[in-house]
């Protein structure tokens, strides 16, 4: 499934063209005509998710301006590229304060807007994934957090959000690495425990003469060895959410207890005198058919109709292929930024072949090769030959084209190309050797007298941000000015703009 992008423009033709244009770079397109119904669109849970945003600055009723407030006021996160008749630097100074990622001029061209949208589905991709690292640090991480376009997903998802606004237990199955923990951390996150601890236990990775003190906790001298008091995972947990992961493996005298621990929301240490209550609410994992392992003695019946309450089953990646895409745009997103790679994209060839394999270790498989690729990749663009380890694996189809997945300038900043400026931007961000034909300010002005100190200093200023392409703060250091200074002398220079009033 390739992205898709939402058109706001009140011009019908400027629509259709605007339409085309995007449609002709390989994206889906979805088009309205007023800034109401951009945010209509945007806030109905219902409507297709959008990409990324093509606004017109000027438009009856709710203009561009007033769709960037509301856009940041309801913490919407899409990313906006604002387009407008009139270049002039007041414009794209307002756009910029509103968080607007990008700025082009009517009639915007193919390959301008081309790039301003592939910036900003990058930037989006990389920011998305910054945010779900943070949000996993802290125990914030949501529903709206998982990169899924997948139908199979949905139902997954509904019935997550659903769950999380009660203490329902809940059991996740699906195959090693599909992302059950991350399910597991989106119900906790969207659930009034996100406050709390979110604690992870791997029920197959402890010794059994561990897991009841480990679960439990145990007293000071309880067994030899046990120098000190330990709480345990349910006590570690109290008020949040306890994480069962591969709960299929858990030995049968400790589910024993773990069966007690949920009916009578108490637990008792190895070597306590008396229980302890605990507030804490369960969601499970595994990667095997928990009922044939009941019906094969491996586990106790009565505590599997205490945690099958909520079964929700994640699919496969085989079986959402339309995922695929969207995972590898931010996986090598995060991975060249964190690996400092200067990796640009993904070939439509590669894309093609990532598409077809049945990646029997899912979502972790994926981003694993993606890692490899990137770090040992020679070129800036990967090709089939970066993903050697994939080729064992099986396809269900024989390979078809992809789109390929463009990551040029992965954080061009904001109003890359201004018109207006009268200095043309340079492609990427200068070196310390760069000479500019463009460096010199001209002194006189067409009548031969040297030019008002004013307008040198506003030149001086447009060429900076064209320079550093629009990176503010930037600007601001080489200037050896404060960013407060810089926007007031921007503000003056657009002030002694003649404006048109033009959309």
């Amino acid at each position: 499934m390739t992205a898709t992008i939402l058109i706001a423009d009140d011009d019908a033709v400027q629509r259709r063209l605007v339409e085309n244009m995007v449609q002709r770079s390989g994206y889906a397109a979805v088009t309205v005509d007023s800034g109401d119904a951009v945010i209509a669109h945007l806030t109905d849970p219902n409507a297709a998710a959008i990409d990324a945003l093509v606004l017109d600055l000027v438009m009856p009723g709710l203009d561009g301006m007033g769709v960037l407030e509301k856009i940041r006021d309801t913490g919407l996160d899409v990313p906006v590229i604002v387009q407008t008749a009139h270049g002039g630097i007041d414009n794209v100074v307002s756009a910029m304060r509103a968080g607007a990622l990008d700025f082009v001029v009517k009639p915007v061209g193919i390959e301008r807007l081309q790039v301003s949208l592939r910036n900003a589905l990058n930037a989006s991709a990389l920011k998305g994934e910054l945010q779900r690292i943070r949000h996993r640090r802290e125990g914030r991480l949501t529903f709206g957090d998982i990169v899924t376009r997948s139908a199979a997903m949905d139902h997954v998802i509904a019935m997550g959000r659903k769950a999380a606004t009660s203490a329902i237990p809940v059991l996740i199955e699906g195959e090693s690495g599909v992302g059950k923990e991350l399910i597991a951390r989106a119900i906790h996150g969207s659930s009034e425990r996100s406050a709390r601890p979110f604690v992870t236990v791997n029920c197959g990775a402890i010794p059994d003469n561990l897991v009841e003190s480990i679960l439990f906790g145990h007293e000071k001298g309880a067994f030899t060895g046990a120098t000190e008091r330990h709480a345990g995972k349910f006590a570690e947990a109290h008020g949040g959410t306890l994480f069962l992961d591969e709960i299929s493996e858990l030995p049968l005298a400790a589910q024993v207890k773990l069966l007690r621990a949920l009916q009578q929301g108490e637990i008792e240490a190895v070597g306590g005198r008396r229980p302890v209550k605990v507030d804490v609410r369960i969601v499970s994992a595994t990667n095997r058919n928990l009922l044939d392992q009941v019906k094969a003695g491996h586990f106790r019946e009565d505590l599997f109709y205490r945690l099958h309450v909520l079964p929700l089953t994640v699919p496969p990646l085989r079986a959402r292929r339309e995922d695929i895409p969207h995972l590898v745009r931010h996986f090598v997103a995060r991975i060249a930024a964190e690996e400092n790679r200067p990796v640009t994209g993904v070939s439509g060839n590669a894309m093609a072949m990532l598409g077809q394999l049945n990646w029997p270790g899912n979502v972790r498989q994926l981003e694993n090769a993606v890692y490899r690729a990137v770090v040992m990749s020679d070129g800036g663009q990967l090709g089939p030959g970066d993903f050697p380890q994939t080729g064992e694996m099986n396809a269900d189809a024989p390979l078809a084209d992809a789109e390929p997945i463009t990551l040029e300038s992965p954080l061009a900043p904001v109003a890359a190309m201004i018109s207006g400026a009268e200095i043309p931007i340079a492609p990427v961000p200068a070196a310390s050797t760069f000479q500019s034909s463009y460096g010199a300010l001209t002194m006189l002005g067409v009548d031969g007298e040297v030019r008002p100190l004013e307008e040198l200093e506003a030149e001086a200023i447009r060429f900076a941000i064209a320079h550093y392409r629009g990176q503010m703060s930037e600007v601001a250091r080489r200037l050896k000015i404060g960013r407060s200074t810089l926007y007031r002398k921007l503000d003056d220079a657009a002030a002694r703009e003649p404006a048109d009033g033009t959309s």
